[in-house]
């Protein structure tokens, strides 16, 4: 009787989709559904190399044998700024809470929108960014840690509706809205599911508890535990891992790091079976020839890898992100893209696929040439740059920060989590190296050849062989900052070159 009454109010709530729209005049604006998981890092899906090796996410990879893998997508850092990023199309430097949200642009230009999920970015918004939304309120106290259970969404900026299983029931909204657009044939619209999994507290469905128990111990990283003594100061000894009494095993909290990688994998698997009924929902509404369908998450998450259990790192293991996208009227099946890309790329690229204006300037590089061509050489001369200022938004606010650490010989703004010792960084990639560099006094920087050292445990930067394209890497992640407006650049600390060699 439960699950009854809650279909016939979400049909009574998302039937408000108004029909009354002007048919737009664009020659080709396609269907766009941004799948935007939280905190899945490419191990948690089959299709992926690095996956665990009893991962099984067949819907997500299906997508994958349909369309494009992307092997780098470093969308964010951590859950706000990479909402930020995504609700902007800029870099965290570039936005602040006042900064108008893209999706107007759309709007205005004849798409239909929607969200439904984990918002975490300023205020929703809701009459002038979307036509149709079921925010869950993350910021509420009520709401902060209702993940998966206990949690109401608001519906169209008023009324709140409760409902179950949290992925299961962001995918009955889902199909629910793309069944009533499929009545629309002449709107194209757009979606952005922000799924709340597979964020801790890593519930998973009841039918999934016992999914992965009989397999294979979980390999653990070989730096869980440190010394990392090529890494910057606060990475030596950092670990958020503690040795067990008995095994000498990872463990935090109770459990131990096997423990907590398959209940994270558990939970990962109510999103793969969402994304198959939705591409079913597609297909059986005849909207899958027209619909480009983007998954992906606001960044990857760290289990023992350079010590951490968490996000917000400069690293592979801790950002890298699932990207796929497909479309198979538009790009190539089962076809791996190995350009380094972020967050805010995917906006500047939705824009070109929507035929869509935007008023703003957005940071991101168009991808399209990505999706039809994958393997292209020398795809741009742009390399691919990420940052994590913490809490701190926009170019003056970090300029005026620096300015303050500089007067004071106060840094402490800089440190992004208490924890970990984490201070802000900026991220470059190009080609097989990654270049970090911190905001930080007197503070060593980062290099790694991703390609004979994807684990990042050999820091380059320490080697008097590789000076000379270390100081070549920092004069470019300062142009492309840069270049997107970040004048803060010139206030960041000189870095500490050594040579460890």
């Amino acid at each position: 009787m439960k699950n009854f009454l809650y279909l016939i109010l979400l049909t009574l709530l998302t039937g408000t989709i108004s029909s009354c729209n002007k048919k737009t005049d664009k020659p080709d604006q396609p269907n766009i559904l941004y799948i935007f998981t939280d905190d899945q890092s490419i191990r948690t899906i089959s299709c992926y190399p690095e996956a665990q090796p009893w991962v099984h996410t067949p819907n997500i990879d299906k997508l994958a044998e349909q369309g494009v893998r992307f092997s780098y997508s470093y969308t964010g850092a951590k859950c706000v700024p990479s909402r930020g990023n995504a609700l902007t199309g800029k870099l965290q430097f570039n936005y602040t809470k006042e900064t108008q949200y893209w999706p107007v642009d759309f709007r205005a230009q004849g798409y239909y929108t929607g969200m439904i999920g984990k918002w975490h970015w300023n205020i929703p918004r809701h009459d002038e960014t979307w036509d149709w939304s079921a925010v869950w309120e993350h910021h509420l106290p009520e709401n902060h840690k209702n993940y998966y259970w206990d949690e109401k969404l608001r519906i169209n900026g008023d009324t709140l509706l409760p409902i179950g299983y949290s992925t299961d029931s962001y995918t009955d909204l889902t199909i629910d809205f793309i069944q009533k657009r499929a009545k629309e044939k002449n709107k194209p619209w757009f979606f952005w599911l922000c799924y709340g999994a597979v964020h801790g507290p890593y519930t998973p469905a009841d039918r999934h508890q016992e999914l992965y128990l009989d397999q294979a111990e979980t390999e653990i990283p070989v730096d869980v535990f440190g010394p990392r003594p090529d890494k910057p100061e606060h990475m030596v000894n950092m670990s958020m891992w503690k040795k067990d009494k008995e095994t000498g095993k990872p463990v935090y909290g109770k459990k131990s790091l096997d423990g907590w990688v398959k209940q994270y994998n558990q939970t990962v698997q109510a999103i793969d079976e969402g994304v198959g009924r939705i591409m079913e929902t597609l297909e059986e509404t005849g909207q899958l020839e027209n619909t480009i369908v983007v998954f992906t998450s606001d960044q990857g998450y760290a289990w023992g890898q350079h010590g951490y259990k968490l996000k917000i790192g400069p690293y592979d293991a801790t950002l890298l992100a699932p990207l796929i996208v497909v479309n198979q009227e538009r790009y190539p099946a089962g076809e791996v893209c190995n350009y380094p890309v972020n967050g805010t790329d995917l906006i500047s690229t939705f824009h070109s696929l929507g035929n869509v204006s935007s008023l703003a300037k957005l940071d991101g590089r168009d991808l399209t040439t990505l999706f039809t061509n994958p393997k292209i050489e020398n795809w741009q001369s742009d390399a691919m740059i990420q940052t994590y200022t913490g809490s701190l938004y926009g170019d003056e606010v970090i300029a005026d920060e620096l300015n303050k650490a500089w007067k004071s010989e106060d840094w402490d703004k800089f440190i992004c989590d208490k924890k970990t010792g984490t201070r802000s960084w900026l991220m470059l990639r190009q080609g097989k190296y990654k270049y970090i560099r911190y905001i930080w006094k007197d503070y060593i920087e980062e290099l790694y050849d991703l390609e004979n050292d994807p684990d990042e445990l050999q820091n380059l930067a320490i080697k008097k062989d590789f000076h000379k394209l270390l100081g070549e890497m920092r004069i470019k992640t300062e142009e492309e900052f840069k270049s997107k407006g970040a004048s803060f650049i010139d206030l960041i600390p000189e870095p500490k070159v050594v040579d460890l060699d």
